[in-house]
């Protein structure tokens, strides 16, 4: 694809040392892997992560950079970090944006498709 385009994936993982067990909060961790898939270099500038717990409560978080960094990447680069989050339920999803600039100060968005956050048996 011609222009600038950034790729993510996610992992999840619920921590339940950092969680208040039976009723929460309920502390996850994920991983964000984010590849530089176009053909410009570019940097990641801030995020905006919409987080909604089982019972229908959203929480919007945003920011500059991520987990400190605003990483350029050149195309075919990639940059993985961790970070967490708590939920009031067992289990919920999250999903965002990246707002990115290339290096010649084009803005484009990088979506995060949806992903679900779980305590292992909390499904049904």
């Amino acid at each position: 694809m011609k222009g600038p385009r950034f790729t993510c994936s996610v992992k999840t993982q619920y921590l339940p040392e950092q969680s208040q067990l039976p009723d929460g909060p309920f502390a996850f961790a994920y991983t964000v892997t984010i590849q530089n898939s176009g053909d410009i270099a570019a940097q990641l500038v801030a995020r905006h992560w919409v987080i909604t717990d089982a019972t229908g409560h959203v929480e919007e978080v945003r920011g500059l950079a991520v987990v400190g960094h605003q990483p350029l990447l050149k195309p075919g680069e990639s940059f993985e970090y961790t970070s967490w989050t708590r939920l009031a339920t067992p289990q919920g999803t999250m999903q965002g944006t990246f707002f990115c600039m290339t290096e010649d100060a084009h803005p484009f968005d990088a979506p995060i498709e949806a992903f679900t956050l779980a305590k292992a048996g909390a499904l049904h």
